[in-house]
C-alpha cells in the first residue's frame, strides 16, 4: 500500500480549488501595557458565518513571559512534505511555531488536540539561541528534510547577524545553524526556497539593537539598514549572489516567490521607499531584480512643517493561482491590489483604506496626492474606528477573503499610531474577486482586540489550521 499523503495540497492549485473555507483564525497579539500578568498571545478567532461566535476572540493562549513581542509564526509541516519521505512520513501539520523577537524563545503550539483552544506542546529557551550566538528570530518554515528553518537577524549581542537554525520537527530540539562556508549577508529578514532551482532568497531589515528603538530616519543608512537581496545555494547552503537595490530598496522585507515550484521568479516589498521588486532567474544563470511598482510619495504638512510622506510597504502575499498581488501600504493607509498576469507590469485592480497618517494623525495635513483626488476618510466596520493602518495580511484559499491586522512592531506602533496603545487593534475583512480583480471592505466583519481581560493587544499576523498562502512551499514533483 502506497504511504498516505502529508498534510496540504499536491499543488498550489489544487489547494486554491478544494481547500476548505476556514474556520479559525490563529492570530499573534503582542501586549503594549506592560504589567503584572500581562504578556503576548495567540488569540483563537472564529470566524464561521454560522457560529454563534462569529467574529469573537474564543480562546487566549498566554505566552505567561514579559517582553516577548511574538512577531511571525509558521507550521511544523507544509504541502512540501506532501509526498511523505522516509524524513517525515505521515506528517502531522499539528504544531504552530511562534518565535519571539524580543525575548529569544521559541513557542511550539499544538493545535491539533483541540483546534479552539490550543495548548504549548514545548518552549524552547533562549539559551539555546545564544549558544548558536544568535538572536532575534523572525520567519518559520517547514523543510521537507523533516526540519524547521528560522531565520535570526542578530547575534546574542543584538548586532546585525544573517542566518537560520534549524529545529527537529519530530523532538522540536535546536540542531544548529544552516550557512556553510565563511560567506554570508550582514543582515537578515525573511526568506523563501524553491529546491527545484536550487536556490533560497533572503532579505534584509537591519540592526536588532537599532531598530528596536523605533523608526529614525537618521538611521536609513548601510550601516544600520540593508538594501539587499541574498541568494543561496539550497544544495551548498552556501551565499551564491547578492544583488543591492539601492535607495528604493532599503529595507527589503517580505519576500515571495510564484507559489508554482517550477516558476524562477517572484517579488519582494521595500518597505522605506515604497517600491516592490520583481526578482527573477536569467538564461545565464544570474539573477537580477526590477522595480516594478513604485507608491509617489504625497506632500503634506506635518508638524515639521511642509515635507513628503512616502508610501511604507509592509507586507505582501500573492494569490495561490499566482494572479494578483497584494500589499499593505502602512504609511498611506491603504491595501492594494495588482494583477501580475503581466510579471513585469503590474495593473492596480482594486484598493481598499482603512487608515494611515493622513486619516489617524491629526498633526498631519495633504497638500499634495498624485494619486488621490480626495483625501481618504476614516474607516468604520460596525460602527468602530479602524485606528492606526492596515499592516498584515492574509488571503484564504480560494482567494476570496483578505484578513488584515494593523500591529507592525510594538515600538513602531507606539511611535506611529500611539492611539493603539489605548485603543488596540482591529482586524478586518476585504472581499476580494479572484477572476476579474476588485476588493471591497466587509463592513459587517470586525475583531475588536481593544477589549477583554487582557486590556488592549496589538493584533500582528494570522494562520489558518490548514494552512495559507504565505507559509505553504510546493515542491516540484519531477
Amino acid at each position: 500500500m502506497a504511504p498516505r499523503a502529508g498534510p496540504g495540497y499536491p499543488s498550489p492549485l489544487d489547494a486554491m480549488k478544494n481547500g476548505p473555507s476556514e474556520t479559525l483564525l490563529y492570530c499573534i497579539c503582542v501586549q503594549p501595557n506592560e504589567g503584572e500578568d500581562k504578556t503576548d498571545l495567540l488569540a483563537t478567532v472564529d470566524v464561521d458565518p454560522q457560529s454563534p461566535t462569529y467574529c469573537q476572540i474564543i480562546h487566549r493562549l498566554r505566552t505567561l513571559h514579559p517582553k516577548d513581542e511574538l512577531h511571525h509564526s509558521g507550521w511544523n509541516v507544509c504541502s512540501s512534505c506532501y509526498t511523505p519521505k522516509e524524513c517525515c512520513d505521515n506528517p502531522v501539520r499539528d504544531k504552530l511555531i511562534l518565535p519571539a523577537l524580543g525575548s529569544n524563545r521559541i513557542y511550539v503550539v499544538d493545535t491539533g488536540k483541540n483546534p479552539r483552544a490550543p495548548e504549548f506542546h514545548k518552549v524552547i529557551d533562549p539559551t539555546e539561541m545564544k549558544k548558536l550566538n544568535c538572536g532575534t528570530p523572525h520567519t518559520a518554515h517547514c523543510l521537507a528534510s523533516g526540519e524547521i528553518m528560522i531565520s535570526v537577524m542578530g547575534d546574542k549581542e543584538d548586532n546585525e547577524k544573517c542566518d537560520f537554525v534549524l529545529i527537529d520537527a519530530k523532538t522540536y530540539k535546536m540542531k544548529g545553524t544552516w550557512i556553510k562556508g565563511n560567506k554570508a549577508p550582514r543582515f537578515n529578514y525573511d526568506f523563501w526556497y524553491q529546491p527545484y532551482h536550487d536556490v533560497m532568497i533572503s532579505t534584509e531589515w537591519g540592526t536588532p539593537r537599532v531598530f528596536k528603538t523605533g523608526f529614525h530616519p537618521s538611521h536609513l543608512t548601510p550601516e544600520y539598514y540593508g538594501q539587499s537581496l541574498n541568494f543561496f545555494s539550497w544544495s551548498k547552503r552556501e551565499l551564491i549572489q547578492s544583488i543591492d537595490l539601492g535607495k528604493d530598496g532599503i529595507a527589503p522585507l517580505e519576500v515571495r516567490f510564484l507559489h508554482n515550484p517550477k516558476e524562477s521568479q517572484g517579488y519582494v516589498g521595500c518597505a522605506v521607499a515604497g517600491s516592490i521588486y520583481r526578482f527573477y532567474l536569467q538564461a545565464e544563470g544570474k539573477w537580477a531584480a526590477e522595480k516594478v511598482i513604485h507608491i509617489p510619495p504625497k506632500k503634506i504638512l506635518g508638524s515639521d512643517g511642509e515635507t513628503v510622506l512616502n508610501g511604507m510597504i509592509t507586507d505582501i502575499l500573492l494569490s495561490l493561482d499566482d494572479k494578483f498581488l497584494y500589499f499593505s501600504n502602512y504609511m498611506h493607509g491603504d491595501v492594494r491590489q495588482y494583477d501580475i498576469s503581466d510579471r513585469s507590469h503590474p495593473k492596480l485592480t482594486g484598493q481598499v483604506f482603512l487608515g494611515g497618517k493622513l486619516v489617524n494623525d491629526p498633526s498631519v495635513k495633504l497638500l499634495e496626492d498624485s494619486e488621490l483626488k480626495e483625501p481618504p476618510k476614516a474607516a468604520y466596520i460596525k460602527g468602530k474606528r479602524f485606528c492606526g493602518s492596515p499592516q498584515m495580511i492574509q488571503l484564504s484559499l480560494d482567494g476570496k477573503r483578505l484578513y488584515v491586522t494593523s500591529s507592525i512592531f510594538s515600538p513602531w506602533d507606539k511611535q506611529f499610531y500611539p492611539d493603539l496603545v489605548a485603543s488596540g487593534t482591529k482586524m478586518a475583512k476585504i472581499d476580494c474577486d479572484p477572476v476579474n480583480g476588485g476588493m471591497k471592505l466587509d463592513e459587517n466583519f470586525c475583531v475588536d482586540f481593544g477589549d477583554g481581560p487582557d486590556g488592549p493587544l496589538l493584533a500582528h499576523e494570522v494562520r489558518y489550521p490548514g494552512g495559507d498562502c504565505t507559509s505553504d512551499i510546493w515542491l516540484a514533483n519531477d
